[in-house]
């Protein structure tokens, strides 16, 4: 008897503390019945003028990157530069030890003063036969081989100066000049090396690099786009409509000086399906160096575009969506459809959103399609603000 009066008391109680619990989670439901919808910030949407940047890799060259090789065999006697120095046109750079040219001198030098005393010896016998001839002592056969014989010596004499003039140009080859001002590259050889004038390795290279070109492609697409957004009949129209362009450095940080594109290749490549363009940098401090990697910005002007932040925005199943206040503060959920290029922290919507419309702009994770919610209205241009900062 005492168990069943036992077991009736832990019933009773489990059933008066199930009761209580249920009168619980009513209370907690007519609580949030009575909050109402659940606030979440709101922005409305509208037409403005923006600028777009779109970047491309590039990689940069000097505008003149000139190999310095050997015309002439011989030993590397002295290297008077140091890679990474700056060198103006005209400087000495490397000097060749290549004795046999200077022995080409001394030869050639000296045939000339055996081709010089022959021409006077030949003069002097045209000067001894003119006037015998002319007293009808000697023929004027005599005369006249007197005086081949002087144009032969003259030739002698003009054959031995050319081929000084080759000797001392053949030894000017031993000591090798910079061609441009630029930079010296990397020197992979060192004193006393044999070079030679078909070495494939080249003694240095030299960038003139006060410019420098950025090179990078476009492809087709791109280029049709391109073609549409700037105004001109002719390619170089269009070039010249091109606003100046930025470089972005390898850590990121924009360039200081602007440039100009300058060159758009007329051919696409069929390999890669693209073309190739030129930009031109000032480089007025040797930032810029001749091998490097960046990328050039380009801007574009974009009239009428709705901006949207990207925070504000769902990615689901590689389609974006934002939530749209509808009627009776009910949000839905709208797909939308944006350009390649963004703005900042925004994208800009070519499809699905139209000014006015009034977007839910975050914390709407837990949102579902159809709920309504308490609209707080943040103005446009504070949003903008926000999110630049």
């Amino acid at each position: 008897m005492r168990k069943v009066t036992t077991l009736f008391f832990s019933i009773s109680i489990a059933m008066i503390l199930a009761s209580c619990g249920g009168n619980d989670d009513a209370k907690k439901a007519a609580a949030a019945a009575a909050a109402g919808p659940q606030a979440y910030p709101v922005f409305t949407v509208n037409a403005q003028t923006t600028e777009l940047n779109s970047d491309y890799p590039a990689t940069i060259e000097g505008i003149q990157n000139i190999d310095i090789r050997p015309k002439v065999d011989g030993f590397i006697q002295r290297i008077l530069v140091d890679e990474g120095a700056v060198v103006k046109k005209g400087q000495l750079l490397f000097t060749i030890m290549a004795p046999q040219y200077e022995q080409e001198v001394r030869t050639a030098r000296a045939a000339i003063s055996s081709a010089e005393a022959d021409v006077n010896a030949a003069q002097l016998q045209v000067n001894k036969t003119k006037p015998l001839v002319e007293k009808d002592i000697i023929s004027k056969y005599d005369l006249d081989a007197a005086q081949l014989t002087l144009q032969s010596r003259k030739a002698a004499l003009a054959q031995a100066r050319a081929s000084l003039a080759n000797a001392q140009v053949n030894l000017s080859y031993t000591s090798i000049t910079s061609p441009v001002d630029g930079v010296v590259g990397s020197i992979p050889f060192r004193t006393g090396s044999l070079v030679s004038s078909s070495s494939t390795e080249p003694l240095t290279t030299v960038s003139n690099t006060s410019k420098v070109y950025a090179y990078f492609s476009l492809n087709e697409k791109q280029l049709l786009d391109f073609s549409k957004t700037y105004k001109g009949n002719t390619l170089a129209q269009q070039m010249k409509n091109i606003p100046a362009v930025s470089l972005v450095l390898a850590d990121g940080n924009v360039y200081a000086q602007n440039g100009r594109i300058e060159s758009i290749n007329g051919q696409i490549n069929t390999a890669t399906g693209s073309a190739s363009l030129r930009a031109t940098f000032p480089n007025p401090i040797s930032l810029l160096k001749s091998g490097g990697s960046a990328s050039v910005r380009i801007p574009q002007k974009v009239e009428n575009a709705i901006l949207v932040p990207q925070k504000s925005t769902i990615d689901l199943q590689g389609k974006k969506f934002v939530y749209v206040l509808g009627d009776s503060a009910k949000i839905i959920s709208t797909e939308i459809q944006i350009m390649d290029l963004a703005k900042d922290k925004f994208y800009v919507v070519t499809k699905g959103l139209k000014a006015g419309d009034k977007v839910v702009l975050e914390g709407f994770q837990s949102l579902k399609d159809g709920v309504k919610i308490k609209p707080e209205e943040k103005s446009a241009d504070s949003v903008y603000a926000d999110i630049k900062k």
